[in-house]
């Protein structure tokens, strides 16, 4: 659907650890609409949101909020009861994506696959001996973006430490078996896989696994990305791109999306975690894998998230 004519709302900001990311995203999504001839305006997603909405007569929002209250349902749930259409996954799919513990749950019953796992509760934390995979592991918050509270443990003596910080944003952490290899990313728009981008974090001295974290992702030079690697086996890159729809519609998600991956030195694909509301930044993998895969410049692909957006619940 087309919302040339209509008032459009950018939601950025918001109260997540993922404040600042989400500030950069909305005000490039903003920018984007504007220079396509749409009536835009930004709102910073706070507990006055209902009121600016209906002050600002938005007849469409664009979401650009990354993490909790924005990215896990309850904007979108705000927006239903509203009925104002939105951009990206529903109530459902954006709770359970933004879960990892339940995410990989059901795509592990759905024969996707993913590292091996296991939840942790602040009441439990003390039996993780009991874990049935070695060393390395990888610690998360269990709803949390943007590598926030991540560590990569390769020693017994680090899993405290690791679960301390986890546990400075969530009662519910995930520890998920360590692959090896590559990292790739798969951008879906619409039920279409666009392309994989792989990122390659540069190493930091003292560091033993080098990772994705949160400042390889939004410091420029940190990390190489590479559009459609010539050297990714056919066999694979066609995998995490079928896998990846199949996901999103395992989950429930919608519009935009992107997928992550681990490829391990054996050729085995695993996804990591899907993402229902991605980076919009000019470090971001969703606009290199609609610029390479797809042949969209940024402005096209923001606009065609916006055509998608819609009301879930009674519709």
């Amino acid at each position: 659907m087309t919302w040339i004519d209509k008032r459009v709302a950018v939601l950025l900001g918001g109260p997540s650890s993922e404040r600042e990311v989400s500030l950069r995203s909305g005000a490039a999504c903003a920018e984007a609409l504007r220079r396509r001839g749409y009536d835009v305006t930004e709102i910073d997603a706070g507990p006055d949101l209902a009121e600016r909405l209906r002050a600002e007569k938005i007849d469409v929002a664009f979401i650009a909020l990354h993490g909790k209250w924005g990215e896990d349902g309850c904007v979108q749930g705000l927006l239903e009861m509203m009925r104002i259409p939105y951009t990206g996954a529903g109530v459902t799919g954006s709770a359970v994506a933004m879960d990892k513990v339940l995410t990989k749950v059901l795509l592990k019953h759905a024969g996707v696959p993913t590292p091996d796992f296991t939840l942790v509760e602040r009441m439990g934390r003390d039996q993780t001996n009991l874990i049935a995979f070695p060393l390395p592991w990888v610690i998360k918050p269990a709803t949390d973006g943007s590598s926030v509270g991540v560590t990569i443990v390769t020693d017994g003596h680090r899993v405290d430490d690791a679960l301390d910080l986890a546990f400075e944003t969530d009662a519910r952490v995930l520890i998920e078996r360590y692959v090896k290899g590559r990292e790739m990313s798969v951008g879906v728009l619409s039920g279409r896989a666009l392309g994989v981008v792989e990122v390659r974090p540069k190493p930091v001295e003292g560091e033993a696994i080098t990772f994705y974290d949160y400042k390889h992702k939004y410091t420029k030079g940190m990390t190489d990305y590479i559009a459609e690697p010539s050297d990714l086996p056919a066999e694979a890159r066609d995998l995490m791109m079928a896998l990846s729809t199949h996901a999103c519609e395992t989950l429930q998600v919608s519009g935009q999306a992107r997928v992550d991956y681990m490829l391990d030195e054996d050729g085995g694909v695993f996804v990591l975690e899907v993402n229902t509301i991605p980076g919009m930044t000019e470090l971001s993998l969703l606009p290199m894998t609609a610029h390479h895969g797809a042949g969209w410049n940024f402005d096209e692909l923001v606009e065609r998230i916006l055509h998608d957006a819609r009301l879930h619940v009674g519709s």
